[in-house]
């Protein structure tokens, strides 16, 4: 195994070794974008990532004038890694210093030749159909992009796909599963809010609990906050019974039914 292949390997097993339950996905993404200007020989890197309206924006830069080319580029809606997005394409060794480059992304062409880049290649991160992002590579010198460096640059976008995609599973999972153990505090409360009114007004689990949702609905309460109002002793149920003409003990009323 050669240096540089020894080097590639390092770097894969570090990026694997980062992907924990608790990995900082900014900090991961921000020493790929470095290790790419290691391994790929370019001058810069940056990686840019889709919110959830599907506007892209950037994660990482490996220097402060990519970083603000990258920027520039966003504002502007303009660029390869644009298009390398929206279609899902690779956009590689595109010659920043030729016309063609200039009357395509007129003011791109020109923030990136100032900022000192003369070539620019734009890969997708992609798994199967679905684009999350984009990784921008640039050069200061001209030259061209081989296809092992191809292959190695789409290599390290998938790897960051993975850490984005991985990142989303986690706190995906991690609001689910606050949902279900709110929603099953919730439920606690609201049964022991149906055992106190049962007990409190002689009547059974049933009924009180159709009285007290009949309640929150006509009030346009959430059932679990009365319900929690029930247990912590801060809501007057005698004034739930007097909206609907019921006096405590009186066990022959029937509650109508909550509306669906």
């Amino acid at each position: 195994m050669t240096s540089a292949q020894q080097r590639i390997t390092e770097v894969f097993v570090e990026v694997a070794d980062s992907l924990t339950d608790d990995f900082d996905i900014i900090d991961l993404l921000q020493r790929l974008s470095e290790r790419c200007v290691e391994l790929l020989d370019v001058s810069a890197a940056g990686i840019l990532l889709a919110n959830q309206y599907d506007e892209l924006q950037l994660l990482a830069a490996s220097d402060e004038n990519t970083r603000m080319l990258e920027l520039f580029a966003l504002q502007h809606d303009q660029g390869p890694c644009v298009e390398c997005y929206r279609s899902g394409q690779a956009r590689t060794d595109i010659d920043l210093t030729t016309a063609a480059a200039l009357t395509r992304w007129p003011r791109f062409t020109a923030q990136a030749r100032q900022s000192g880049f003369a070539r620019t290649h734009a890969i997708p991160l992609r798994l199967r159909q679905r684009v999350v992002g984009a990784l921008n590579l640039f050069h200061e010198q001209p030259g061209t992009f081989t296809t092992a460096d191809q292959l190695l640059a789409q290599a390290l976008a998938d790897i960051a796909t993975i850490a984005i995609l991985q990142q989303r599973t986690l706190h995906q999972s991690q609001l689910e599963r606050v949902q279900l153990q709110t929603a099953l505090n919730t439920r606690i409360v609201i049964e022991q809010a149906k055992g106190i009114l049962a007990e409190r007004w002689h009547t059974t689990i049933d009924d009180a609990f159709t009285i007290l949702r009949n309640h929150a609905r006509s009030h346009r309460l959430r059932l679990s906050d009365l319900a929690r109002q029930v247990t912590e002793g801060t809501l007057d149920t005698e004034t739930v019974l007097r909206g609907l003409d019921i006096t405590p003990g009186d066990t022959g009323f029937t509650p109508t039914p909550a509306p669906e």
